[in-house]
């Protein structure tokens, strides 16, 4: 037997100094708690009563113990439902602390702490039976690793483009990485992805929940997997099954190497966390960790009746971030990805969640508080999705400052005005210019608006253009999950009727798309593999479809390679011209010291949109003009930002028309002369993609053929 003494309650999980091991967990209601150590050869149990508490933390410190020790705690207390504890000896706990996890769930273990007698009241009698074979342990790590040169990016956010993947399903099928590596971090971090990123224009990679998750018993009943990870069982470890060189801690380092290569090519990681709810369920679920540990401490329950738990999440719980304990786990599993593994920032999944005090999302939250005033965090990207399934929880443009947030607004706005909905002209001026109807009264930029048309959660950019319906039956629900946010919405292929004419013109749409959100201001952020034309065949909740419905095919590089270099263009506009991501909102007024208007609208006619104009919600057709030369913000180094004067042309209709093209813009206060050579310029022609490398000249106040259901980017030049 190791030497055991109390230890330390601080930091909480398992912490080696070289010479031992310091255990601590958080418990205000237990009445006992038993460090578990599991034998690597054996698998056998060896137990040890802690016995030291300070401020409801146990902790001890073992001798001799260190990297690779598998271990959990078995929590002792009242089972008594009613009063909202369920403390059950007989199950294994993980660790919420824990840096690694080793082994999945068996669910033929009895994973639950109460008899599963199919009754209505099953839950409120406890269940004796052993768990510890069929339960992940945690591993205690070396946190050791060698950073080198590495240091956070810090890219601005309106310099920022953001690519969302999945770290398995975007290397999978990756021929290029050693089949070994494929859908792991190591293959994220290998040469080929970062290659194709770069190529690509990325800056950011926003990862799919990369903590360690659980596979449903009903979906692995089903023989499916959850695939995305939005069930999390645990807030520090790297979830195991991504990781080449297996899950007994080695993950932790792979996952640290992948961040270091990235940092590297000049990419920032963004990670995409799930602290509103975990993988425990309603109260007819698992005895995993927290239930087991501190039921109700760790979640809401229903104050009348606390057996049941309130779902603001529509997953069966919701984490308790008014306990103190349970806001410092969150703040300290933050700060961790951040200091010892370097992730760049945080998309919050349904951040709403988090924001309830009482019932109603207060932005005072004690949550937002204490993250802006910690100097880690507070200098991190942090990106809400601002909204829950509860009442009153869909808060697109309430989250305070500091905060960025995934503008569903600005997805709703553009897929309306592309499909030809009658919204007019004001709805979708607000989103290509940054939202300032959302972000600008409240202290925020343009930056604050994540922009985006296509997430993981329904159709890919192809399939939003190809489907009425959705198509989920191999989900195994009767194709009734997902949304059907496309029913009988056929974006302009209504018409044709034969198959060449409508393939062409699903693919100038996801162009359109593509070109909108690319040159919206704001912070753009595409679907990992929309850029190709991925399909998931019409599935909109692919959620779990581990395979290669959600996989990224990379023969699409060369089947869709015209569509991928359309992307790879817009992406490079948008780098090459400050005007199309600027920090600050227009102000549709002269810009000081130029004599340039920072933001015209265009009618067809040439004329400026009036306020009859933006009234009409017929209106499909309109432009807006970026004035250059210099522009109203400074650089890095304080000095004035210039830029061409750029057009941007919408024409929503199915028929040309012939849009009047300005005349020659004034620059630096000067106007150019009606003889002069200069001419706008097409960067952009969703309609003739051709035109991306071979720029059309057209004369000020000339005409020009705006051809239906399409988008033109013009620049002013010599």
């Amino acid at each position: 037997m190791n030497k055991v003494m109390p230890g330390k309650p601080y930091p909480l999980g398992a912490t080696w100094d070289g010479k031992g091991t310091n255990f601590a967990l958080f418990s205000e209601r237990a009445s006992g708690v038993r460090l578990c150590l599991f034998d690597d050869a054996t698998g056998e149990e060896l137990q040890v009563p802690i016995h030291e508490v300070t401020a409801h933390v146990w902790h001890c410190y073992v001798a001799d113990i260190g990297p690779g020790q598998r271990y959990g705690f078995r929590v002792e207390g009242d089972y008594i439902p009613e009063k909202g504890d369920r403390f059950n000896a007989s199950k294994l706990m993980i660790d919420p602390y824990a840096k690694a996890l080793a082994g999945q769930v068996d669910w033929s273990a009895p994973m639950f702490g109460y008899q599963m007698d199919g009754s209505e009241d099953a839950d409120l009698v406890r269940d004796t039976g052993e768990n510890a074979q069929g339960m992940p342990k945690g591993v205690v790590i070396d946190a050791r690793f060698d950073w080198g040169d590495d240091i956070a990016l810090k890219t601005p956010l309106h310099r920022s483009v953001i690519y969302e993947l999945h770290v398995k399903g975007f290397t999978k099928l990756n021929p290029g990485i050693p089949e070994q590596l494929r859908g792991t971090y190591a293959g994220l971090g290998h040469e080929r992805a970062i290659e194709y990123l770069r190529k690509l224009g990325v800056t950011a990679v926003e990862l799919l929940p990369v903590h360690a998750f659980l596979d449903d018993k009903l979906l692995v009943e089903k023989g499916l997997h959850n695939y995305w990870g939005y069930n999390t069982v645990n807030f520090f470890a790297p979830d195991g099954r991504y990781s080449a060189c297996g899950d007994q801690g080695g993950q932790v380092t792979e996952f640290k190497e992948m961040v270091r290569r990235l940092h590297a090519a000049g990419i920032e990681v963004i990670l995409d966390v799930v602290y509103n709810h975990t993988a425990e369920g309603n109260h007819l679920g698992p005895t995993l960790s927290f239930r087991g540990i501190d039921n109700s401490g760790y979640y809401r329950l229903v104050d009348d009746d606390p057996r049941f738990y309130r779902d603001y999440t529509r997953t069966g719980n919701t984490l308790n971030a008014r306990h103190p304990q349970v806001l410092q786990l969150i703040m300290d599993s933050l700060r961790y990805w951040v200091l010892e593994m370097h992730v760049d920032g945080f998309r919050f999944d349904l951040a709403s969640a988090l924001a309830r005090e009482l019932h109603d999302v207060d932005r005072l939250s004690a949550f937002f508080d204490v993250i802006h005033q910690d100097p880690v965090l507070s200098q991190v990207k942090l990106i809400a999705e601002p909204w829950d399934v509860g009442e009153g929880g869909y808060q697109v443009g309430n989250f305070p400052v500091l905060w960025a947030e995934w503008n569903g607004k600005y997805r709703d706005s553009v897929r309306g005005f592309w499909r030809g909905d009658h919204q007019g002209p004001a709805e979708m001026g607000y989103r290509l210019t940054g939202s300032s109807d959302l972000y600008q009264t409240d202290g925020r930029k343009p930056y604050a608006s994540i922009n985006f048309v296509v997430a993981h959660d329904g159709f890919t950019l192809a399939d939003t253009v190809a489907y009425e319906e959705k198509h989920n039956l191999e989900n195994g629900e009767e194709n009734l999950d997902g949304h059907n946010d496309n029913l009988s919405r056929n974006y302009g292929v209504e018409g044709p009727t034969d198959d060449v004419a409508i393939n062409a013109i699903r693919l100038q749409q996801q162009r359109n798309f593509l070109a909108t959100l690319f040159l919206s201001q704001g912070v753009p952020m595409i679907c990992g593999g929309d850029e190709m034309g991925r399909t998931q065949r019409g599935n909109n909740n692919a959620y779990c479809q581990d395979n290669e419905i959600s996989w990224l095919d990379w023969a699409l590089c060369d089947d869709r390679k015209e569509l991928l270099a359309f992307t790879r263009r817009v992406v490079e506009l948008r780098h090459e011209h400050p005007n199309l991501r600027r920090p600050k909102f227009f102000q549709g007024r002269r810009i000081r010291g130029s004599g340039v208007q920072d933001l015209t609208w265009l009618r067809p006619d040439g004329a400026e949109m009036s306020d009859e104009d933006w009234a009409q919600p017929w209106i499909r057709t309109f432009g807006l003009q970026l004035g250059g030369g210099p522009l109203d913000v400074v650089d890095e180094f304080g000095d004035p930002v210039v830029d061409d004067s750029l057009i941007i042309l919408l024409n929503a209709h199915d028929e040309t028309v012939q849009f009047t093209m300005p005349g020659a813009p004034a620059l630096r206060g000067e106007r150019k002369s009606r003889g002069s050579s200069a001419s706008w310029q097409t960067l952009v022609d969703t309609a003739r993609p051709d035109r991306m490398n071979s720029q059309q000249n057209v004369p000020a106040e000339s005409g020009y053929n705006l051809l239906g259901l399409s988008l033109v980017l013009l620049k002013w030049g010599a």
